[in-house]
């Protein structure tokens, strides 16, 4: 009877074993196909408040990096400054979205963002086995921002234009900091903080800092990692593939709406500034990366420039 289990255990090990091996095999054309390539991943939503998740995400970040693709990383972190203002018991505000930072929240949210956060999901790399640095984009003058006066494709209640307080958008984007990071074979991972004219702490969304990084350094792909399977159609079936033109025509007629319209907006940006595909794809799915990155369906919705 032992004797039995012991050659049925071996027996299905090795099938694992072949199943493993078939599984390299066949995305070895699609690692050949991004090494030397950088690849801008935006990270946050349910992928980053589950342990599981989270610890998948770190190593699907260094098999990219092991593999010899340059991954640079964007980081959120709204929940955990939530939970640090409830602690410090100051009121969170938001409008169309978007939270209201003033002076005294500021310090709180670069603090938890290049403080706790950032560390955190480097962390995650360290941990399997690649070599990741945080750093935000005050460091090595990455990312100068302007103060954030209008919110796209929000329409105004009323007359008055919001004041977000110091939420910034990117101005100008200076990637020399990561392009010594990468050479060095390190991971940049950044916190979404910005510098002003004038040396102010801007806060600055994460999908719109991961979008003008993925422009700025002409990556083959933008991975936005998002609590949804991607862009749906009117029906509710995932839209494998959309060029630009096809996504504007969406968001006219309505079938892009609400919270994805940024986001889209976002891939659109970072294509027209030099992004080779934008991808928006579910981040609650584990290794929702290497799926859409070394399998040949995909896992989400690919955004690109339209044909010449």
């Amino acid at each position: 009877m032992d004797d039995h289990t012991d050659k049925s255990s071996d027996a299905d090990l090795y099938r694992d074993e072949q199943r493993q091996a078939t599984l390299l095999t066949s995305a070895l054309p699609y690692l050949r196909r991004y090494v030397g390539d950088t690849i801008v991943v935006k990270y946050g939503g349910s992928a980053m408040g589950s342990m599981q998740l989270s610890s998948a995400f770190g190593r699907d970040i260094a098999l990219l990096k092991l593999v010899g693709i340059n991954p640079i990383v964007v980081h959120g972190g709204g929940p955990q400054i939530s939970a640090m203002l409830d602690k410090l018991k100051l009121p969170s505000r938001f409008i169309d979205g978007l939270r209201v930072t003033d002076k005294e929240s500021i310090n709180i949210v670069e603090m938890v963002l290049c403080g706790s956060v950032n560390k955190q999901v480097a962390e995650l790399i360290n941990r399997a086995g690649a070599l990741a640095v945080g750093i935000s984009g005050k460091d090595g003058g990455l990312i100068k921002a302007r103060k954030l006066t209008q919110r796209k494709h929000v329409v105004a209640t009323d007359d008055a234009t919001p004041d977000y307080g110091f939420v910034g958008e990117p101005a100008e984007i200076d990637p020399r900091v990561l392009f010594s990071l990468l050479g060095a074979g390190l991971t940049p991972v950044i916190a979404p903080i910005g510098y002003g004219e004038k040396g102010e702490t801007f806060n600055i969304n994460a999908d719109t800092v991961a979008g003008a990084v993925a422009g700025s350094v002409n990556a083959s792909r933008l991975l936005m990692l998002t609590d949804v399977p991607g862009v749906l159609d009117e029906s509710g079936h995932l839209i494998p593939e959309l060029t630009a033109s096809e996504a504007r025509a969406r968001i006219k007629n309505g079938t892009i709406s609400g919270g994805m319209i940024p986001k889209v907006e976002t891939c659109l940006e970072a294509v027209q500034a030099g992004a080779d595909a934008a991808v928006i794809l579910d981040g609650r799915v584990p290794h929702a990366c290497l799926l859409e990155l070394f399998t040949r369906k995909g896992s989400g919705t690919l955004i690109k420039v339209d044909a010449d």
